[in-house]
């Protein structure tokens, strides 16, 4: 297999908000930059979290240097990033019995933060979210958002690749190269394309995560310990409020509920994990998240869950707390030189401050170099137009409609629950013919909302069909594989409504499509990628097998679906 040769100034490993966040900003300080991530951008923690934009609140009593960060870079982040940021505003309460001195501790936090905290009153409160528990002792309004990762990584990609930089996902970096003490550069694979790439440059940054530690071991460096915070998430059928709202208390498992697009999200517990690749979901940190959104909104159980995940949190080991004390690590972020020159570590942090870490390596790479480059990221915005709505695509659906005089749109709506159209599909395989089920579902949404991709699957694998991207045992595979991920989230909330949904998906695809019995095929090159990691970290068991709509016929029990079904 021959080998492609590349040079750049920098190369960055990973390909979450961090990483595109500095090669945006190397490339618009007139560095050559290239970034390799392993899978698909924004595939692991940058995806796998609440959707929350922090205003700094929640760490003006425990973490008082990340509070004030996150109340600067949130005025910034919605300024550069208005597509991606609802301004939904926070609210957090207090309850009856609730630790009656944390409210005040909170808000001096607030004054010796700079972080905006205004004490309301409990009717007020209750007033803007008539679902909250009328037991509200003190309620406070911050400047919480909703924040669509997604359209934040894709976005500063694009932008990135404006100004110069290379974007390559699905290409994991298996090599450092070093001359002595020094990097030159990297071997990266990319998995899609079946290609070797060496990449000659003059400093890597390793933004990988909770994956760093691997990284800078390809260099020999264990001078850094990255450890994983495991936090399972619960994604409930409607949005039960339009703030985000927090539980006024130490932090803590549940305490904090974010509408995202037509959604709620509650999060999140707090565990160490000794692998980022293998979270799991226990059954015991689900229940906790139910019964904590059952003290912020009372029945809240009765809402439907649609979907259970974890991700892992990038937390530098902090020696003041236990080694699996994650929940009191703290969130400061680090921009570590390694003793190999020109190897640069980038951990801790958070969503909400990727912008201010991707500037402080820009920096730290400007001061080893002995350049003066300034940054500009602050400035100059990755979108404009006005801030993210959850209706977002109404207007085209709608413009659409019209146009067509009341006949069937010449722009139909594949995925009703996300008002995802047909030409929004259409134009992803354009623009990236090999995108699988999973990298339509990051770009689009399809299959996230209510229904999980019941009916909106079979029709995207029809049109990628019909479109000649996939043959029709590609999409049979990459079909089963979607579903098979989507299980992953289900299967820890299978009761009720949920249950139900679960075997209404179960006869459609068993029993309509005999997805089940159709031959097995080869996925496309790079499908196979982490399938077994999104399974387990959407909350599949080991490795259980799902329903049998997932994968071809055999003699194993797949009655799970149906029994919880007639017992819901």
């Amino acid at each position: 297999m021959s080998t492609t040769k590349l040079s750049y100034d920098i190369v960055v490993i990973g390909g979450g908000v961090t990483g595109v966040g500095i090669v945006r900003d190397a490339a618009m300080r007139g560095f050559s930059a290239v970034l390799c991530e392993r899978a698909d951008l924004a595939q692991g923690t940058s995806a796998r979290y609440h959707g929350l934009l922090h205003s700094g609140a929640r760490y003006v009593v425990t973490d008082p240097k990340s509070a004030t960060e996150c109340a600067e870079e949130n005025a910034i982040v919605r300024r550069i990033h208005p597509d991606a940021v609802e301004e939904t505003g926070g609210l957090f309460i207090s309850l009856d019995g609730d630790d009656e001195e944390w409210p005040e501790r909170f808000i001096q936090g607030g004054r010796e933060t700079g972080v905006g905290i205004e004490e309301i009153t409990p009717a007020r409160a209750l007033a803007l979210e008539n679902r909250l528990n009328p037991r509200i002792a003190r309620a406070f309004q911050v400047a919480d958002a909703s924040v669509d990762s997604w359209t934040m990584v894709w976005g500063a990609a694009a932008n990135a690749q404006e100004y110069g930089a290379r974007i390559m996902p699905y290409t994991e970096v298996v090599a450092i190269y070093q001359d002595g003490s020094r990097v030159t550069g990297v071997q990266a694979y990319d998995t899609k394309n079946e290609t070797t790439y060496d990449i000659e440059c003059r400093f890597i940054v390793n933004a990988a995560g909770p994956w760093a530690g691997r990284v800078a071991a390809l260099a020999g460096c264990t001078d850094i310990e990255v450890v994983a915070g495991r936090g399972v998430m619960i994604a409930m059928n409607h949005r039960l409020t339009e703030r985000v709202i927090n539980r006024c208390t130490k932090p803590g498992d549940g305490d904090i509920i974010v509408p995202a697009h037509t959604v709620s999200i509650i999060g999140t517990t707090d565990t160490r994990a000794e692998n980022p690749d293998r979270l799991g979901i226990p059954a015991d940190d689900v229940q906790k998240m139910l019964s904590a959104g059952e003290e912020l909104i009372p029945d809240f159980r009765m809402a439907r869950p649609l979907h259970v995940w974890s991700g892992a949190r990038p937390l530098l080991r902090d020696t003041r707390v236990n080694a699996d004390d994650t929940r009191h690590m703290s969130r400061d972020m680090s921009i570590h030189r390694h003793d190999v020159e020109g190897l640069i570590t980038v951990a801790g942090g958070k969503l909400t401050t990727y912008r201010l870490m991707a500037e402080k390596t820009l920096d730290a790479i400007c001061e080893i170099a002995g350049e003066t480059r300034p940054c500009r990221t602050a400035n100059e915005p990755v979108a404009t137009g006005k801030p993210h709505a959850p209706t977002y695509r109404l207007g085209h659906v709608e413009q659409a409609k019209k146009a067509d005089a009341g006949i069937p749109a010449s722009d139909p709506v594949i995925c009703e629950c996300e008002l995802v159209t047909r030409s929004m599909i259409e134009e992803l395989f354009e623009d990236n013919p090999q995108a699988t089920f999973d990298d339509v579902r990051r770009q689009t949404r399809i299959g996230m909302g209510p229904c999980q991709g019941t009916f909106c699957a079979s029709r995207l694998a029809g049109i990628a069909c019909e479109k000649g991207v996939w043959s029709a045992e590609e999409a049979t595979e990459l079909l089963r594989l979607f579903l098979k991920n989507r299980w992953g989230g289900l299967h820890p909330i299978l009761y009720g409504a949920t249950a139900r949904e679960a075997a209404l998906t179960e006869w459609l695809y068993r029993g309509t499509y005999a997805l089940g019995d159709l031959p097995a095929a080869p996925l496309p090159p790079g499908s196979e990628l982490l399938s077994a990691t999104e399974f387990l970290n959407r909350g599949g068991k080991g490795e259980a097998v799902p329903p049998r709509s997932l994968s071809p016929a055999d003699d194993t029990d797949k009655s799970e679906v149906t029994d919880a079904w007639r017992h819901s």
